[in-house]
């Protein structure tokens, strides 16, 4: 058995591994009250509906979510040591907003087409809102990257010239 990294005591191991069961337990028994409402509150009828919209999520997640967002973060990470681990995590977090937001008016976007011809049921233009929406949190993102980015540069340390002593 091969012993812990530097700064890994024992107690530390065996303390982590218990909150990692305290925080799996923790989800499992979530998992477990969200279906127990769930069966109880939606009629079974639009269980399947709902199925497919948590399968829907998982798959836009693994599938598009989360390669663009490593994709980006590889991307900035390969411009160089110029760009602080602090930009890489603010570009990161406004496509994870963006994409949260997006997937949140995805369906009042679909069903604004089959909406009946109640004006009130949908009354707003929900992509001209998401479009608004992504230019104001491109705007944010950059402007905050920009403020990092010069925040993180650290001017030449002078020193006074000593050769002439």
């Amino acid at each position: 058995m091969n012993p812990p990294p530097a700064g890994i005591t024992p107690s530390s191991g065996r303390r982590m591994r218990n909150i990692r069961l305290v925080l799996v337990g923790g989800g499992v028994l979530l998992m477990a009250w969200g279906a127990l409402v769930m069966f109880d509150s939606v009629r079974p009828a639009r269980i399947p509906g709902v199925a497919l919209w948590i399968a829907a999520a998982i798959v836009l997640h693994d599938g598009i979510v989360a390669p663009i967002v490593l994709a980006g973060g590889i991307a900035l990470r390969r411009a160089g040591r110029r760009i602080t681990g602090t930009v890489v995590v603010i570009v990161q977090s406004g496509i994870v907003v963006g994409s949260i937001v997006s997937l949140i008016a995805v369906p009042t976007l679909v069903a604004k087409n089959f909406a009946p011809a109640n004006p009130t049921v949908l009354p707003l233009n929900y992509g001209l809102n998401l479009g608004i929406f992504w230019v104001v949190l491109a705007a944010v993102t950059v402007g905050l990257s920009v403020w990092a980015f010069l925040r993180g540069r650290h001017p030449a340390e002078t020193f006074p010239d000593d050769s002439g002593r």
